[in-house]
Formats: structure tokens, C-alpha cells, sequence
């Protein structure tokens, strides 16, 4: 189908490449990309992918847009606090370009949906920061024949690569998938997300534009794709380096001979139960109603808040003694009339806090328990005046 005159205006400068021109505009028009994720890197994904002119973008996302966003989540709004992350992506894209065709999904990307939602799309970009989604993913990518546009950040890093494991007409793939490069995941908790460590703020706009530039060039066919090589990037000292993937011939998904061939339940597969974490978390959990009637009941406790100094500032349980968790086996010292006694951890959701279970479990510390949730948890549950960051 030939341009309109509005096409040819908007997308001017394109036309005018020699290598792009009206035959890779086409392509992009036709083509249709999902982005899983509208956060920091999803939103300038979707802005550029708009502008650029992909004519259909899938936005998936789960959550409501919080004011902690706005630092990196560019495509939202201050009047957009407290609503779906996908409407508000979706009237950032329209306001762009009204020409490009928005599909939301207000939901998490599961084992029940994946394939039904991946596969009616050309390609897929992962903008998430969590491992049991990535491996997800991966897989659907893989049994779908789609390529998959990866990205992560966290700090003053990032990392970006395209995992296009499509078959050739000899039946090998292009490239090899993300459980080449990591075949396993980490342990639970050892890798904070970026609400634990932080982000500069413009990190995601940088590892985002490089994932958009992939993905226009998957969707036109120009170039040379990071397909088989691994980008990183340090923010601070402005360098990028560039490392080689090769396929893993023993891979389980994407190998000749697979033992994976269906999607698995990928939190279990990322969660406890694997042998890497010394506490079990199951009998060390306390609820926000049970915490609340402790307190209440006035049973002696110490409320050891293992945060970073500054989220103190945003909001804090009252009582609370502050030791950041990377301080922890240096400032056992200050915990010691406590060894006996009761011990509540609290972070904001309950992941580091668990962590500092385990350094208290290891070095004697016989009555400790994790407030289930974290001071996010207290606030939905006991305290509306907390505040969500």
C-alpha cells in the first residue's frame, strides 16, 4: 500500500535515507512489535517505536504509574499517578502519532497468555527487571519462532543484545537465546532490582534507544543486528563494550536435542526451593495484621529497618532501628542485646529484609521474623498514610 500524503511529510527524513527509504517505511508500517513493560526502558520504547513509525505497539503492563516513576518513565505524566501504566503509555503514543495502533494489556506476562499474546506479534521487547519473566520470555520467543529484544539496567549499567534464535533453511538458528547466557538464575535476592540499588535516571532512555534501533532493523531488514554479540555500557565512565554469544549446543530450549519444550512454572524455576538460600522463608514470616497486634499488645521487639538512609525520608515505620543492608555484618555488634530476643526485619517489600534473616540466622540470632510485604505491605494493609515509592 503506497504512502499518504500525511506518511510522507511525517516520515520525511526516513524517506530521504538511501538505505531505508519508502521500502523500509512499508516494512515498518506492516509490522507490529510488543513491548512487556511501560517502565524505564518500555517508555521511551514506545515513544520512539511510535515516532518511527511502527504501525501496531502492544503494551503490557500490570501496575499504575507511581510519582517515583517520573524520574525515568518518560512517557508518563504527573496527572498520571495512579493509573494504569498501560493507558498512560498508550495516550503517549497517540498524542505522538495517531496513526500507530495501540493494544493494552493490564496484566502480568504469564505461562497462561504468553504464547496466545507473543504470537501476534512480529517481535517482542522485554523491558522487564525480573529473572522468572525473562525466562518466560525467552521460551515463548523460542517455541514461536519471534526475535527477542533484550535490555537491562540497574545503577550506572546496562546491557543490551538481540537473541534471534529464528531457524535458517538448514534448520540452525540465527543466534543463540537468553538461557545460553544464563542458564541458570541467580539465587533469590542475591540481584537487587533497581527500587533496591537505584538507576540514573537517563540510563534507561540510552539502553532503551538501543534496543529500538534493533528492533527497526529486525523490522526493515537493514544493518547488522546485536544478534551473537553482548552490549555493556557504564554510564559513568562513558564506555561501551561489546562481548560474543555463541549458541549453547547444550541449551535445553533452543539446542538441536531441547528438554524443554512447553512453558514451565517459571517462579518456581527462579524462586526457593533450588538449594542456594540458607533460610526458609516459610516459617519466618510475619503478616502486617499479626505485626500490628504485636505492637499493639506491647511484646517486646526490635524493628530493624534495613533500608538505605534516604528512603527513611520518604516513609518509615515508627521505632524503627535503621542498619542498610550492606552494613549489616559490620554493625552486628550494635544488634547483640538482641541475639535472644525478638528481631522483625523490614525493607520495602520484604527481599532484603529476608536477606538480612539469613546474616542474622548465620551468626546466632534465634528469634527473627520478615514483615511480610515490607513498609509497602504496612501501608496497603495497617498504615494509609505510608507512601508507595
Amino acid at each position: 500500500m503506497p504512502l499518504t500524503s500525511d506518511q510522507y511529510l511525517r516520515y520525511a527524513r526516513h524517506l530521504t535515507l538511501p538505505e531505508f527509504g519508502e521500502a523500509g517505511q512499508e516494512k515498518l508500517l506492516k509490522s507490529s512489535v510488543l513491548l512487556i513493560g511501560a517502565g524505564g526502558l518500555g517508555s521511551p520504547l514506545a515513544l520512539y517505536l511510535a515516532a518511527a513509525g511502527v504501525g501496531r505497539l502492544g503494551i503490557m503492563d500490570f501496575d499504575v504509574v507511581d510519582v517515583s516513576n517520573l524520574q525515568r518513565q518518560v512517557i508518563h505524566r504527573t496527572q498520571d499517578v495512579g493509573t494504569s501504566k498501560a493507558k498512560s503509555a498508550k495516550r503517549g503514543v497517540q498524542d505522538l502519532n495517531p496513526g500507530c495502533v495501540v493494544d493494552i494489556y493490564e496484566e502480568g506476562i504469564t505461562s497462561a497468555n504468553a504464547l496466545e499474546i507473543i504470537a501476534k506479534y512480529d517481535i517482542v521487547i522485554d523491558g522487564t527487571d525480573n529473572f522468572p519473566t525473562r525466562y518466560l520470555v525467552n521460551d515463548a520467543c523460542v517455541f514461536l519462532n519471534k526475535v527477542n529484544i533484550y535490555g537491562s539496567i540497574y545503577r550506572f549499567e546496562g546491557q543490551a543484545t538481540v537473541f534471534d534464535t529464528r531457524k535458517k533453511a538448514d534448520g540452525t538458528r540465527n543466534g543463540p537465546c537468553y538461557r545460553c547466557l544464563y542458564p541458570e538464575p541467580p539465587p533469590p535476592g542475591e540481584v537487587p532490582s533497581c527500587a533496591e540499588g537505584g538507576v540514573l535516571g537517563i540510563l534507561p532512555g540510552t539502553i532503551a534507544m538501543i534496543q529500538a534501533t534493533e528492533a527497526i532493523k529486525v523490522l526493515s531488514g537493514m544493518g547488522k543486528t546485536l544478534a551473537g554479540r553482548f552490549l555493556r555500557y557504564d554510564a559513568m565512565n562513558m564506555t561501551f563494550r561489546e562481548l560474543k554469544l555463541r549458541p549453547d549446543p547444550t541449551c535445553p530450549v533452543c539446542s538441536a536435542k531441547p528438554t524443554i519444550t512447553q512453558l514451565i512454572d517459571y517462579q518456581q524455576f527462579c524462586g526457593m526451593g533450588r538449594g542456594e538460600t540458607a533460610v526458609n522463608s516459610e516459617n519466618l514470616e510475619i503478616s502486617t495484621t499479626d505485626y500490628a497486634a504485636l505492637r499493639e499488645a506491647g511484646k517486646e521487639h526490635l524493628l530493624l529497618d534495613v533500608r538505605e538512609p534516604f528512603e527513611l525520608g520518604i516513609c518509615q515505620i515508627e521505632g524503627n532501628l535503621n542498619i542498610p543492608l550492606g552494613q549489616l555484618p559490620g554493625r552486628l555488634g550494635e544488634l547483640a542485646a538482641w541475639k535472644d530476643k525478638l528481631v522483625v526485619a523490614q525493607c520495602k517489600s520484604g527481599r532484603r529484609s529476608m536477606k538480612a534473616l539469613e546474616t542474622l540466622k548465620k551468626h546466632g540470632f534465634s528469634n527473627v521474623l520478615n514483615l511480610t510485604g515490607g513498609i509497602l505491605g504496612w501501608g496497603e494493609d495497617i498504615d494509609p498514610s505510608i507512601s508507595a515509592y
